[in-house]
Protein backbone atom coordinates (compact mmCIF):
# COMPACT_ATOMS: atom_id res chain seq x y z
CA UNK A 1 0.00 0.00 0.00
CA UNK A 2 1.46 3.23 -1.29
CA UNK A 3 2.47 5.82 1.49
CA UNK A 4 1.82 3.07 4.04
CA UNK A 5 4.40 -0.33 3.17
CA UNK A 6 7.54 2.13 2.55
CA UNK A 7 7.01 3.26 6.23
CA UNK A 8 6.72 -0.02 7.44
CA UNK A 9 10.38 -1.42 5.95
CA UNK A 10 12.18 -4.04 8.37
CA UNK A 11 15.38 -3.67 7.53
CA UNK A 12 14.96 0.56 7.51
CA UNK A 13 13.48 0.05 11.21
CA UNK A 14 16.44 -2.24 12.00
CA UNK A 15 18.78 0.76 10.82
CA UNK A 16 16.99 2.81 12.85
CA UNK A 17 17.32 1.00 16.00
CA UNK A 18 20.97 0.46 15.53
CA UNK A 19 21.10 4.34 15.29
CA UNK A 20 19.35 4.89 18.46
CA UNK A 21 21.33 2.77 20.33
CA UNK A 22 24.79 4.11 19.05
CA UNK A 23 23.80 7.42 20.20
CA UNK A 24 22.24 6.92 23.56
CA UNK A 25 24.35 7.57 26.78
CA UNK A 26 25.14 4.54 29.17
CA UNK A 27 25.10 7.37 31.63
CA UNK A 28 21.41 8.57 31.71
CA UNK A 29 18.07 7.87 31.00
CA UNK A 30 15.65 8.55 27.94
CA UNK A 31 11.90 9.09 28.66
CA UNK A 32 9.57 10.26 26.24
CA UNK A 33 5.87 10.71 25.82
CA UNK A 34 3.76 10.00 22.95
CA UNK A 35 0.82 12.12 23.22
CA UNK A 36 -1.30 10.63 20.96
CA UNK A 37 -2.88 6.82 21.03
CA UNK A 38 -2.42 6.41 17.62
CA UNK A 39 1.32 6.36 18.75
CA UNK A 40 0.91 4.04 21.47
CA UNK A 41 -0.87 1.48 19.27
CA UNK A 42 2.25 1.94 16.30
CA UNK A 43 4.37 1.19 19.13
CA UNK A 44 2.30 -1.88 20.67
CA UNK A 45 1.66 -2.95 17.11
CA UNK A 46 5.13 -3.21 15.68
CA UNK A 47 6.99 -4.16 19.10
CA UNK A 48 9.26 -0.90 18.93
CA UNK A 49 9.85 -0.70 22.23
CA UNK A 50 11.84 -3.94 21.72
CA UNK A 51 14.28 -2.78 19.52
CA UNK A 52 14.92 0.02 22.06
CA UNK A 53 17.94 0.06 24.46
CA UNK A 54 17.13 -0.56 27.72
CA UNK A 55 17.46 3.04 29.20
CA UNK A 56 14.90 4.66 26.65
CA UNK A 57 11.31 4.42 27.98
CA UNK A 58 8.10 5.05 26.11
CA UNK A 59 5.22 7.11 27.98
CA UNK A 60 2.03 6.84 26.97
CA UNK A 61 0.23 10.18 27.26
CA UNK A 62 -3.63 10.89 26.85
CA UNK A 63 -4.57 8.78 24.13
CA UNK A 64 -7.69 10.18 22.55
CA UNK A 65 -11.05 12.37 22.87
CA UNK A 66 -12.26 9.79 24.31
CA UNK A 67 -9.98 8.74 26.47
CA UNK A 68 -10.10 11.87 28.42
CA UNK A 69 -13.43 13.07 28.27
CA UNK A 70 -14.54 12.73 31.92
CA UNK A 71 -17.96 11.15 33.04
CA UNK A 72 -19.24 14.20 34.02
CA UNK A 73 -19.69 15.17 30.14
CA UNK A 74 -21.29 11.71 29.45
CA UNK A 75 -23.45 12.49 32.58
CA UNK A 76 -24.61 15.74 31.19
CA UNK A 77 -25.52 14.02 27.70
CA UNK A 78 -27.61 11.53 29.13
CA UNK A 79 -29.38 14.46 31.47
CA UNK A 80 -29.93 16.08 28.08
CA UNK A 81 -31.11 13.26 26.23
CA UNK A 82 -33.69 12.52 29.17
CA UNK A 83 -35.47 15.21 27.61
CA UNK A 84 -38.54 13.56 25.01
CA UNK A 85 -37.60 15.94 22.60
CA UNK A 86 -33.66 15.91 21.81
CA UNK A 87 -32.29 12.99 19.77
CA UNK A 88 -28.36 12.86 20.63
CA UNK A 89 -26.13 11.72 17.73
CA UNK A 90 -23.00 10.92 17.99
CA UNK A 91 -19.85 8.53 17.20
CA UNK A 92 -19.45 5.10 17.67
CA UNK A 93 -16.71 4.97 20.21
CA UNK A 94 -18.49 7.05 22.51
CA UNK A 95 -21.26 4.48 22.94
CA UNK A 96 -19.22 2.50 26.16
CA UNK A 97 -17.25 5.75 27.27
CA UNK A 98 -18.39 5.70 31.41
CA UNK A 99 -20.15 7.99 33.15
CA UNK A 100 -20.54 7.89 36.83
CA UNK A 101 -21.83 4.93 38.63
CA UNK A 102 -21.82 2.85 36.06
CA UNK A 103 -23.85 5.21 32.94
CA UNK A 104 -23.11 4.82 29.46
CA UNK A 105 -25.06 5.96 26.55
CA UNK A 106 -25.28 2.76 25.10
CA UNK A 107 -27.84 2.05 28.97
CA UNK A 108 -29.31 4.93 27.90
CA UNK A 109 -30.05 3.81 24.33
CA UNK A 110 -31.47 0.50 25.98
CA UNK A 111 -33.58 2.26 28.40
CA UNK A 112 -35.15 3.70 25.69
CA UNK A 113 -33.15 7.23 25.29
CA UNK A 114 -32.83 8.39 21.36
CA UNK A 115 -29.24 8.25 20.62
CA UNK A 116 -28.03 7.54 17.04
CA UNK A 117 -24.89 6.19 16.03
CA UNK A 118 -23.22 8.86 12.98
CA UNK A 119 -20.01 8.77 10.80
CA UNK A 120 -19.87 12.11 10.22
CA UNK A 121 -21.41 15.48 11.00
CA UNK A 122 -23.67 15.34 7.64
CA UNK A 123 -25.52 12.63 9.41
CA UNK A 124 -26.58 15.18 11.67
CA UNK A 125 -27.33 17.21 9.02
CA UNK A 126 -29.89 14.96 7.01
CA UNK A 127 -31.30 13.55 10.69
CA UNK A 128 -32.44 17.51 11.22
CA UNK A 129 -33.39 18.07 7.76
CA UNK A 130 -35.48 14.32 7.64
CA UNK A 131 -36.87 15.16 11.43
CA UNK A 132 -37.53 18.86 11.80
CA UNK A 133 -39.71 18.47 15.02
CA UNK A 134 -37.26 16.76 16.82
CA UNK A 135 -34.29 18.63 18.57
CA UNK A 136 -30.80 16.87 17.10
CA UNK A 137 -28.00 17.46 19.23
CA UNK A 138 -24.44 16.51 17.57
CA UNK A 139 -21.88 15.47 20.74
CA UNK A 140 -19.18 17.21 19.34
CA UNK A 141 -16.03 15.99 20.70
CA UNK A 142 -12.29 15.81 19.47
CA UNK A 143 -8.93 17.42 19.77
CA UNK A 144 -7.83 19.71 16.62
CA UNK A 145 -8.88 17.68 14.04
CA UNK A 146 -12.89 17.24 14.39
CA UNK A 147 -13.21 20.93 15.42
CA UNK A 148 -12.98 22.18 12.01
CA UNK A 149 -16.06 19.55 10.19
CA UNK A 150 -17.81 20.98 12.99
CA UNK A 151 -17.37 24.32 12.70
CA UNK A 152 -18.58 23.34 8.63
CA UNK A 153 -21.67 21.90 10.13
CA UNK A 154 -22.82 24.92 11.92
CA UNK A 155 -22.22 27.23 8.64
CA UNK A 156 -24.37 24.40 6.85
CA UNK A 157 -27.12 24.50 9.61
CA UNK A 158 -27.10 28.50 9.44
CA UNK A 159 -27.35 28.03 6.04
CA UNK A 160 -30.09 25.75 5.86
CA UNK A 161 -32.20 27.59 9.13
CA UNK A 162 -32.56 24.28 10.39
CA UNK A 163 -33.67 25.33 13.53
CA UNK A 164 -33.61 22.16 15.30
CA UNK A 165 -29.87 21.77 15.11
CA UNK A 166 -27.53 22.64 17.95
CA UNK A 167 -24.10 20.94 19.21
CA UNK A 168 -22.93 20.05 22.81
CA UNK A 169 -19.32 20.89 22.01
CA UNK A 170 -16.66 19.13 23.66
CA UNK A 171 -13.56 19.92 21.74
CA UNK A 172 -10.45 20.28 23.18
CA UNK A 173 -6.93 21.92 22.97
CA UNK A 174 -3.92 19.38 22.81
CA UNK A 175 -0.70 22.06 23.89
CA UNK A 176 -2.69 23.01 26.47
CA UNK A 177 -3.19 19.40 27.94
CA UNK A 178 0.87 19.34 27.27
CA UNK A 179 1.28 22.44 28.96
CA UNK A 180 -0.59 20.73 32.22
CA UNK A 181 0.90 17.77 32.10
CA UNK A 182 4.26 19.42 32.17
CA UNK A 183 3.42 21.43 35.33
CA UNK A 184 0.95 19.10 37.15
CA UNK A 185 1.67 18.78 40.64
CA UNK A 186 0.27 15.21 40.43
CA UNK A 187 3.22 14.55 38.39
CA UNK A 188 5.68 16.17 40.15
CA UNK A 189 4.56 15.60 43.85
CA UNK A 190 3.46 12.43 43.60
CA UNK A 191 6.59 10.21 42.35
CA UNK A 192 4.98 10.14 38.68
CA UNK A 193 7.23 9.78 36.10
CA UNK A 194 9.87 12.60 34.61
CA UNK A 195 9.30 13.82 31.24
CA UNK A 196 12.59 14.17 28.62
CA UNK A 197 10.74 15.11 25.45
CA UNK A 198 7.26 14.40 23.52
CA UNK A 199 6.17 13.05 20.48
CA UNK A 200 3.89 15.33 19.43
CA UNK A 201 0.30 14.36 17.72
CA UNK A 202 0.58 14.12 13.98
CA UNK A 203 -3.31 14.40 12.72
CA UNK A 204 -3.48 17.43 14.79
CA UNK A 205 -0.81 19.32 13.71
CA UNK A 206 -1.76 19.27 10.10
CA UNK A 207 -4.72 21.55 11.69
CA UNK A 208 -2.52 23.79 13.97
CA UNK A 209 1.22 23.30 12.61
CA UNK A 210 3.82 23.00 14.63
CA UNK A 211 4.45 26.65 16.10
CA UNK A 212 1.94 25.87 19.02
CA UNK A 213 4.35 23.93 20.75
CA UNK A 214 6.98 26.23 20.34
CA UNK A 215 6.31 28.38 23.73
CA UNK A 216 5.96 24.81 25.29
CA UNK A 217 9.72 23.33 24.31
CA UNK A 218 11.21 26.91 25.17
CA UNK A 219 9.46 27.31 28.76
CA UNK A 220 9.79 23.83 30.12
CA UNK A 221 12.95 22.53 28.38
CA UNK A 222 11.41 19.64 26.73
CA UNK A 223 11.88 19.32 22.95
CA UNK A 224 9.08 18.06 20.54
CA UNK A 225 9.09 15.92 17.60
CA UNK A 226 5.83 15.73 15.50
CA UNK A 227 5.75 12.45 14.00
CA UNK A 228 3.65 10.05 11.85
CA UNK A 229 1.64 7.11 13.03
CA UNK A 230 3.60 4.40 11.06
CA UNK A 231 6.85 2.53 12.59
CA UNK A 232 9.49 4.43 10.93
CA UNK A 233 7.75 7.94 12.02
CA UNK A 234 8.25 6.48 15.52
CA UNK A 235 11.60 5.40 15.43
CA UNK A 236 12.78 8.31 13.47
CA UNK A 237 11.11 10.68 15.97
CA UNK A 238 13.15 8.52 18.88
CA UNK A 239 15.89 9.13 17.52
CA UNK A 240 15.47 13.16 16.40
CA UNK A 241 14.71 13.24 20.48
CA UNK A 242 17.67 11.36 21.70
CA UNK A 243 19.95 13.37 19.54
CA UNK A 244 17.77 17.04 21.08
CA UNK A 245 18.46 15.18 24.68
CA UNK A 246 22.20 14.44 23.61
CA UNK A 247 22.75 17.62 22.56
CA UNK A 248 21.00 19.83 25.04
CA UNK A 249 18.49 20.91 22.71
CA UNK A 250 14.91 21.71 23.28
CA UNK A 251 13.02 22.67 19.85
CA UNK A 252 10.21 21.73 18.03
CA UNK A 253 11.11 19.12 14.90
CA UNK A 254 8.97 18.19 12.17
CA UNK A 255 9.47 14.34 11.48
CA UNK A 256 5.49 14.44 9.77
CA UNK A 257 7.11 16.89 6.81
CA UNK A 258 4.91 15.01 4.13
CA UNK A 259 2.10 16.41 5.94
CA UNK A 260 2.51 19.16 8.41
CA UNK A 261 3.62 22.36 8.30
CA UNK A 262 4.67 25.35 10.62
CA UNK A 263 1.44 27.04 9.62
CA UNK A 264 -0.81 24.12 9.73
CA UNK A 265 -3.98 24.57 7.41
CA UNK A 266 -4.56 27.92 7.46
CA UNK A 267 -8.48 27.61 6.09
CA UNK A 268 -9.35 25.18 8.64
CA UNK A 269 -7.99 27.60 11.63
CA UNK A 270 -9.96 30.72 10.44
CA UNK A 271 -13.35 28.48 10.06
CA UNK A 272 -12.90 27.48 13.24
CA UNK A 273 -11.86 30.73 14.83
CA UNK A 274 -14.69 32.21 13.40
CA UNK A 275 -17.13 29.89 15.11
CA UNK A 276 -15.61 28.96 18.14
CA UNK A 277 -13.78 30.91 21.40
CA UNK A 278 -11.89 29.78 24.09
CA UNK A 279 -13.53 28.54 27.41
CA UNK A 280 -11.92 29.44 30.55
CA UNK A 281 -11.28 26.22 31.71
CA UNK A 282 -12.37 22.57 30.71
CA UNK A 283 -12.32 19.30 32.67
CA UNK A 284 -10.05 16.51 31.61
CA UNK A 285 -10.07 12.60 32.51
CA UNK A 286 -6.70 12.13 34.84
CA UNK A 287 -5.83 16.02 34.24
CA UNK A 288 -8.72 17.70 36.04
CA UNK A 289 -9.89 21.13 34.79
CA UNK A 290 -7.20 22.87 32.83
CA UNK A 291 -7.06 26.34 31.51
CA UNK A 292 -8.03 27.79 28.31
CA UNK A 293 -7.76 23.73 26.92
CA UNK A 294 -11.65 23.68 25.54
CA UNK A 295 -13.58 25.53 23.19
CA UNK A 296 -17.12 26.88 23.10
CA UNK A 297 -19.75 28.66 20.85
CA UNK A 298 -19.62 31.87 20.57
CA UNK A 299 -22.54 34.32 21.36
CA UNK A 300 -22.82 35.02 18.21
CA UNK A 301 -23.94 31.34 17.52
CA UNK A 302 -25.39 30.73 20.91
CA UNK A 303 -28.88 29.44 19.04
CA UNK A 304 -26.72 25.67 18.11
CA UNK A 305 -25.11 25.82 21.43
CA UNK A 306 -27.20 22.97 23.62
CA UNK A 307 -25.83 24.06 26.77
CA UNK A 308 -27.15 27.48 26.17
CA UNK A 309 -30.50 26.35 24.56
CA UNK A 310 -31.03 23.52 26.60
CA UNK A 311 -29.36 25.32 30.35
CA UNK A 312 -27.20 22.65 30.80
CA UNK A 313 -25.18 22.90 34.01
CA UNK A 314 -21.63 21.34 34.19
CA UNK A 315 -21.45 18.78 36.93
CA UNK A 316 -18.98 17.44 38.89
CA UNK A 317 -18.40 13.62 39.37
CA UNK A 318 -16.14 11.19 40.45
CA UNK A 319 -14.55 8.15 38.51
CA UNK A 320 -14.60 4.79 39.50
CA UNK A 321 -11.89 4.65 42.23
CA UNK A 322 -11.17 0.91 41.13
CA UNK A 323 -9.90 2.12 37.96
CA UNK A 324 -6.41 3.33 37.13
CA UNK A 325 -7.10 4.85 33.58
CA UNK A 326 -6.78 9.07 35.13
CA UNK A 327 -3.04 7.82 36.25
CA UNK A 328 -2.47 5.91 33.11
CA UNK A 329 -3.62 9.34 30.84
CA UNK A 330 -1.06 11.21 32.93
CA UNK A 331 1.76 8.97 32.32
CA UNK A 332 2.45 7.94 35.54
CA UNK A 333 1.36 4.11 35.27
CA UNK A 334 0.54 1.75 32.71
CA UNK A 335 -2.10 -0.68 32.18
CA UNK A 336 -0.66 -3.54 33.71
CA UNK A 337 -0.38 -1.53 36.81
CA UNK A 338 -4.32 -1.63 37.06
CA UNK A 339 -5.61 -4.65 38.81
CA UNK A 340 -8.95 -4.40 37.17
CA UNK A 341 -6.95 -4.66 33.41
CA UNK A 342 -7.23 -7.83 31.87
CA UNK A 343 -9.30 -9.51 34.86
CA UNK A 344 -12.83 -7.40 35.21
CA UNK A 345 -11.33 -4.70 32.31
CA UNK A 346 -11.23 -6.30 29.11
CA UNK A 347 -12.60 -5.24 25.47
CA UNK A 348 -15.74 -7.23 25.65
CA UNK A 349 -16.10 -5.64 29.20
CA UNK A 350 -14.26 -2.50 29.46
CA UNK A 351 -13.92 -0.29 32.55
CA UNK A 352 -12.75 2.22 32.00
CA UNK A 353 -12.06 4.89 28.87
CA UNK A 354 -8.33 3.58 27.97
CA UNK A 355 -10.25 0.16 27.25
CA UNK A 356 -13.41 1.37 25.62
CA UNK A 357 -11.33 3.45 22.93
CA UNK A 358 -9.83 1.43 20.02
CA UNK A 359 -6.66 4.32 20.76
CA UNK A 360 -6.35 3.77 24.47
CA UNK A 361 -3.16 2.34 26.19
CA UNK A 362 -5.52 -0.60 27.63
CA UNK A 363 -6.49 -1.20 24.39
CA UNK A 364 -3.46 -1.56 23.08
CA UNK A 365 -1.97 -3.72 25.53
CA UNK A 366 -4.58 -6.23 25.30
CA UNK A 367 -5.11 -6.02 21.02
CA UNK A 368 -1.27 -6.42 20.94
CA UNK A 369 -0.33 -8.61 23.19
CA UNK A 370 2.15 -6.19 25.49
CA UNK A 371 0.92 -7.89 28.69
CA UNK A 372 3.25 -10.65 28.76
CA UNK A 373 5.81 -8.59 27.90
CA UNK A 374 5.55 -6.21 30.29
CA UNK A 375 6.93 -7.92 33.17
CA UNK A 376 10.66 -8.16 31.56
CA UNK A 377 10.31 -4.85 30.43
CA UNK A 378 9.65 -3.55 34.12
CA UNK A 379 12.42 -5.88 35.76
CA UNK A 380 15.10 -4.47 33.31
Amino acid sequence: MKFADEFRNKAIAQGIARAIGAEVSSQRAYRFMEFCGGHTHAISRYGLEDLLPANVRMIHGPGCPVCVLPASRIDMAIRLVDRPEVALCVYGDLMRAPGSQGQSLLRAKALGADIRMVYSTLDAIRLAEQAPSREVVFFAIGFETTTPPTAVMIRIAEKKRLKGLSVFCNHVLTPSAMHSILENPKIRDTGGVPIDGFIGPAHVSTIIGTQPYEPLAEQFGKPIVIAGFEPLDVLQAILMLVRQVNEDRNEVENQYSRVVTREGNRRAKDEVSQIFELRAQFEWRGLGLVPNSGLKLKPAYAQFDAETRFAIHDLRVADNPACECCAILRGAKRPVDCKLFGTVCTPETPMGSCMVSSEGACAAYWTYGRVRDEPLRRTS
